[in-house]
């Protein structure tokens, strides 16, 4: 498959970078990225018809799956592994796949980027099904890998979307609910772990964020269903408890420690 070069390969706007003083190089780099939220802003309302889709399948028991390679893959399997302790949602709510596999999320795997056939294979095995999304993430949007799987679950009556940094790429062309952020060249060039890494990873907070709140998985500001894995999240349970009920944190912690829950406490104690 010939591609047009991405926009995400371009050379970078800046040159002998191995001349620039430690702080040249801050401040250019900080310069940079501080265009990557204008870049998300122009996207939101195709964000918004993205999640407008989810939410329903999610809601009648679907799930949501990103599948990604390198940098864009194990930015969807964060954000997915972190949906259960912030939401205490089911651990296969949201599942993230890497090319490669799990080894893949700590060292490169040689060619799984380039298998057409491998992503739905891998969605096979969780049984993907016209009740789930699938959206792919792939800063240049022209990763075969992710290509290949978006395409066949479209074919199959699945819910598409995707999350790009790059303008008119296959990725998007094959997606029914495209993203397309444009970050633009990198500050080393074609290294995608910077803005459009950054770009990817606020996009997929405001996806899964959304979700949640819409999924009624937050009450008011607060994440009343989050898991109490450590004693940071157990005070700041407590914390919302006594907020919440108006009561000393001797109780909140009492009322948090019996049902498990900000939620279950809060609506026990006020039943």
């Amino acid at each position: 498959m010939q591609y047009k070069s991405p926009d995400t390969e371009k050379t970078s706007r800046y040159n002998n970078l191995e001349k620039m003083s430690t702080k040249e190089l801050l401040n250019n780099i900080n310069k940079e990225d501080k265009s990557v939220p204008e870049s998300i802003e122009k996207a939101i309302p195709a964000i918004e018809k993205l999640v407008d889709q989810i939410v329903p399948k999610m809601g009648d028991g679907g799930r949501l799956f990103y599948i990604g390679a390198g940098t864009s893959g194990r930015l969807g399997v964060l954000d997915a592994s972190e949906c259960p302790p912030t939401y205490g949602v089911p651990a296969d709510w949201v599942i993230g796949l890497i090319a490669g596999g799990d080894i893949a999320l700590r060292k490169a795997v040689e060619n799984a980027e380039d298998d057409t056939q491998q992503a739905w294979k891998d969605l096979q095995e969780y049984k993907i099904s016209k009740k789930d999304v699938l959206v792919g993430i792939a800063a240049s949007g022209t990763t075969p890998y992710v290509i290949g799987g978006i395409k066949e679950a479209r074919e199959k009556g699945i819910v598409t979307g995707c999350v790009t940094c790059s303008s008119g790429s296959p990725l998007a062309e094959v997606s029914e609910f495209p993203v397309e952020v444009i970050t633009g060249p990198e500050f080393v060039t074609g290294s995608t772990r910077m803005k459009a890494g950054t770009a990817q990873k606020l996009v997929l907070n405001m996806i899964s964020t959304s979700l949640m709140i819409k999924l009624g998985r937050v009450k008011g500001n607060k994440m009343v269903d989050m898991q109490l894995s450590n004693k940071k999240l157990v005070g700041r349970g407590t914390r919302m408890i006594m907020e919440e009920l108006d009561i000393p944190e001797e109780k909140a912690a009492e009322l948090l420690k019996k049902y498990g829950s900000v939620r279950n406490a809060v609506a026990k104690h006020k039943d």
